[in-house]
């Protein structure tokens, strides 16, 4: 199980994963004299801890989406083993995102039925991330690294032109080229160095050769705000991120910011 996939952040002691100092503890026990758990149901705030200890019989807790499995410790959890145990184990879990969390006990439950329970965290879910439109179009920029820019231009078909004009590690200009595809907040665009080419009049198009260059991840938050994430396969140029601003946007056009969350109750 990947933790950087996970929407929850798993916590074995206060040691590893302190909760903020407001944040609730809340207890669960598991089994005991009938397989349920107790309370089976909480509804928590973003940050809080539950504590879940084993009353007696062989149990865990395992979610409905996979993303914790617990009993003495947890999976991929320092060395933790989240298989049925009848053995007096005490765990703990921290819930940072709002949503419902079911869970059950894999050998007494399944999803939504037998000795089961659920979590939910207080808060609104977050907006969805923004659909890449023609008012993304524009030069963007990082303003901590004022003097290299990426023009960007959205077109029909969910088709997406970027040309990062930056400099190569020899210090000679490079203007890296590519047309990707846009998908929701995204756009993957597989760049071109071109190289060959002269100043007029001596320009001979025959002599430019088009060198794959690697590969540019573009990820929007709003119409103001984003990154490029790339990864080169050109000798030199490595691979890194780029944080993104925009710099201008072309006349007549218009793209309004996504609206801000509002505040967990």
């Amino acid at each position: 199980m990947n933790l950087t996939h996970r929407t929850i952040y798993v916590a074995l002691s206060a040691a590893l994963l302190a909760p903020a100092t407001w944040a609730a503890n809340f207890a669960v026990e598991v089994g005991g004299a009938a397989f349920q758990f107790t309370p089976s149901t909480l509804t928590i705030n973003p940050g809080d801890t539950v504590t879940f200890t084993n009353q007696g019989g062989t149990h865990n807790v395992f979610a409905d989406n996979a993303a914790f499995r617990c009993a003495a410790g947890c999976d991929d959890v320092g060395g933790g083993s989240g298989n049925p145990s009848s053995a007096p184990w005490s765990f703990v879990l921290t819930f940072n995102t709002a949503g419902t969390f079911g869970y059950f006990c894999e050998t007494h439950g399944s999803p939504g039925s037998g000795m089961k329970g659920s979590i939910t965290v207080r808060g609104t879910t977050p907006p969805p991330p923004p659909n890449l439109g023609p008012g993304y179009t524009g030069v963007w920029f990082n303003p901590a690294q004022d003097g290299h820019g990426i023009f960007v231009e959205i077109l029909p078909d969910n088709r997406f032109i970027a040309a990062w004009y930056v400099f190569s590690p020899e210090g000679q200009q490079s203007w890296i080229t590519g047309v990707g595809t846009v998908s929701s907040n995204t756009a993957t665009v597989d760049g071109v160095l071109a190289t060959g080419g002269r100043f007029l009049p001596n320009f001979n198009a025959a002599q430019i050769v088009r060198n794959p260059w690697g590969r540019m991840t573009f990820t929007f938050a709003d119409c103001n705000n984003g990154r490029m994430d790339y990864v080169s396969t050109f000798p030199g140029y490595g691979s890194g991120t780029v944080p993104l601003s925009r710099l201008t946007l072309p006349a007549g056009s218009a793209c309004a910011a996504a609206p801000e969350a509002p505040a967990a109750q």
